[in-house]
């Protein structure tokens, strides 16, 4: 019997190792999972590669592993937001290590990996020092610059509900990265508001398959 259900957050993230590439879900404030970032905390795991929209904010989620020195590299698009207090002193010393992406690349890139492509020209970021040490093609007259994909280690992603299949659902923009990084990474770790049984999920608004989840768990009241 299928059954992807975990019963702990620290069953959720347990094996993930250290130096691993971490695709963390959220968008701003909306669809981070920070139960699941906070666990993986909580187990000691160091020297990751984190790949996610923005450097965090506060003390919480991404901003709380730089500020515990676990992060290595941070692949991402805003760096700097309101609040990003940790990632800015961790960076300046000299700390961490900073890959800016332009969002839709990073989306691309992700989703690239998914497919299996070994990458795609995009015009995005052609004439900017973001094309440094890439190739650059001329592609009906205007410039291209080759990105690569960008696969995850780990992917921790947030959705409403979920059935035992691992079959989610998202809350409008709670959704954003989520279903591009549960395909983009070789375990796929979600947290859920909500478990419903098989059959419950309407098929036609399944948005991410359970082929593409390894575990879920249940955050929150019961």
């Amino acid at each position: 019997m299928i059954d992807k259900r975990v019963a702990s957050l620290a069953e959720a993230v347990a094996g993930i190792p250290d130096g691993a590439t971490v695709l963390v879900g959220g968008f701003g404030a909306s669809g981070v999972p920070v139960e699941l970032v906070h666990a993986l905390l909580d187990q000691g795991t160091t020297d990751l590669t984190v790949v996610t929209n923005n450097a965090g904010s506060g003390e919480t989620d991404v901003a709380a592993l730089l500020r515990e020195r676990r992060v290595r590299k941070i692949v991402c698009s805003y760096p700097r937001s309101t609040g990003s207090v940790w990632f800015e002193e961790r960076w300046r010393a000299g700390e961490v290590e900073l890959e800016l992406v332009p969002q839709g690349t990073l989306s691309e890139r992700m989703r690239a990996a998914a497919a299996g492509l070994g990458g795609f020209f995009t015009p995005t970021g052609a004439d900017t020092r973001l094309a440094e040490g890439k190739e650059v093609r001329v592609i009906d007259g205007r410039r291209h610059v080759l990105e690569e994909p960008l696969p995850g280690d780990v992917a921790l992603v947030k959705a409403a509900r979920a059935d035992r299949w691992g079959n989610l659902v998202y809350r409008t923009a709670a959704r954003n990265f989520g279903p591009t990084m549960a395909a983009a990474a070789a375990l796929t770790v979600v947290q859920v508001d909500e478990f419903v049984e098989l059959g419950e999920l309407d098929p036609e608004v399944v948005v991410t398959p359970g082929i593409f989840v390894d575990r879920v768990v249940r955050v929150g009241a019961a």
